[in-house]
């Protein structure tokens, strides 16, 4: 089966999305809970940032996609992001789980409390994007999910639910599409015979075929690895900074 080129994305269902991240979020408060705080202060496997730097932006994304959702900024500033992350990043395992916990408890609160009509409503995010409220718990369930794997706890890429990885390779296929950093065409090929198109259009430049797992392509185009497991005629090209 072959899907055309960057099909419209379907409409998310926003409340079994909630539900999606509410499974998603007691995953990680259940690995949070058997570290102690010397390994939580290590280093992560996002570069500069250690485990509780991890966990700080967790609890502070809930708290910004709720500003979202109440037509406030997500954040104050880009300084005032990082200024919280890096406050917060320093404390006990024991106060990491209780901000976790209390900021999804406010998130999923507000998810719960929308109404159909309110989830049409356009809501601004960062850097001037906008999006449909409806897209809000996905992207809740996207920074849960690759969150955890970020900690290096044990919970891997290869862990995501697949539905989770059929969605996420859809939404960056969709992100990438047209990007001006990414100046050529690339095909997208999964073991499956599905095919997604990003990258710049078609005939701008010779199109990159790259081949691999739904997981293999999803961790490449989120940046959690390199191309491991994926295969190219030619040297993968540079994407995007995230």
């Amino acid at each position: 089966m072959t899907q055309p080129a960057n099909p419209a994305a379907p409409v998310p269902d926003p409340s079994a999305d909630a539900a999606a991240v509410r499974a998603a979020t007691g995953r990680l408060l259940a690995a949070v809970e058997q570290l102690d705080d010397a390994t939580a202060s290590k280093p992560s496997l996002l570069r500069g940032w250690t485990r509780g730097h991890v966990l700080a932006h967790v609890a502070r994304n809930a708290d910004a996609l709720l500003n979202a959702l109440a037509a406030r900024p997500m954040y104050a500033s880009a300084e005032s992001r990082d200024a919280d992350i890096e406050r917060d990043a320093h404390r006990s395992v024991a106060e990491h789980l209780l901000d976790l916990r209390e900021s999804a408890a406010r998130l999923d609160g507000a998810f719960g409390a929308q109404r159909d009509q309110d989830w049409e409503r356009t809501v601004e995010l960062r850097n001037g994007v906008t999006d449909h409220a409806y897209s809000l718990p996905f992207r809740r369930w996207i920074e849960v999910e690759l969150h955890h794997v970020d900690l290096g706890i044990g919970y891997a890429m290869d862990d995501l639910p697949a539905t989770f990885i059929e969605r996420e390779l859809a939404n960056m296929a969709r992100r990438f599409s047209g990007h001006p950093d990414l100046a050529v065409p690339v095909e997208l090929r999964t073991e499956d015979g599905v095919t997604w198109h990003t990258g710049a259009p078609d005939g701008s430049a010779k199109t990159a075929v790259v081949a691999g797992s739904p997981t293999a392509l999803v961790a490449w185009l989120t940046g959690r690895s390199t191309g491991s497991g994926l295969s190219a005629r030619d040297p993968l090209p540079d994407l995007p900074a995230l």
